[in-house]
């Protein structure tokens, strides 16, 4: 016999699957669950992009005209720079045995070599390439004849310096005969036929000059 008051088991509740899967992905498509922290790289991006173009704009709101005026300004110090870049000629590589400025770059030759390469250059009329090589034959020669010690990397102007000492009467042709190896080895100017003449011209008088070696040994003494 049932008791009055206790009301009798209903039919077990029973969710369709399809629709209780629509109404899950519905709560997993919304707003919070898609949300992600951004990874480092994103943030880092974020953070330069901001900064970056943060100042642009900063820039752009100082300079009269704004972007535009900030474009103008931009234009002319790369025309500048182009400008100053062929002012100076080509930048060399300042270290190694082919340093900046140095006069050997190359395996060792003798001064007879490179003597007879600056003629056949001259020959040519490739007045660049010989001055070069007449000089090189001066620098070797000194050094065959013990009046330069032999040290790569040493530079025109160093040699010069150096070799003025046992011959002070050719001092300022040796400083003119480095100068202008420097200006066409690396200010990029071309030589010319009255440079070449100098420098061969040099080169005999440097073998005909006996050297003042009292003056090399005061030098060289510590």
């Amino acid at each position: 016999m049932a008791l009055p008051w206790v009301d009798e088991p209903g039919p077990p509740v029973v969710v369709d699957r399809a629709p209780a899967r629509d109404d899950a992905e519905r709560e997993l498509s919304r707003q919070i669950y898609t949300q992600h922290e951004p990874g480092p790289v994103r943030r880092l991006w974020n953070w330069l992009w901001d900064r970056v173009f943060g100042v642009l704009d900063d820039a752009a709101f100082a300079t009269p005209g704004g972007w535009v005026g900030l474009l103008v300004i931009a234009a002319l110090v790369v025309a500048l720079l182009i400008a100053l870049r062929l002012r100076l000629g080509a930048l060399r590589n300042a270290t190694g045995p082919g340093a900046a400025g140095a006069v050997f770059a190359d395996r060792p030759r003798t001064a007879a070599e490179h003597r007879a390469a600056s003629e056949r250059h001259a020959d040519a009329a490739h007045w660049t390439p010989a001055v070069q090589e007449r000089l090189r034959a001066v620098v070797r020669s000194l050094e065959e004849r013990a009046l330069l010690d032999p040290r790569p990397g040493r530079t025109a102007n160093e040699a010069a310096t150096e070799a003025a000492r046992p011959l002070p009467g050719l001092a300022a042709d040796l400083h003119t005969a480095a100068t202008t190896f420097d200006a066409v080895t690396f200010g990029d100017l071309p030589a010319t036929a009255a440079d070449y003449a100098h420098l061969r011209d040099l080169d005999e008088r440097l073998r005909r000059t006996k050297p003042d070696l009292t003056a090399t040994a005061a030098w060289t003494a510590p």
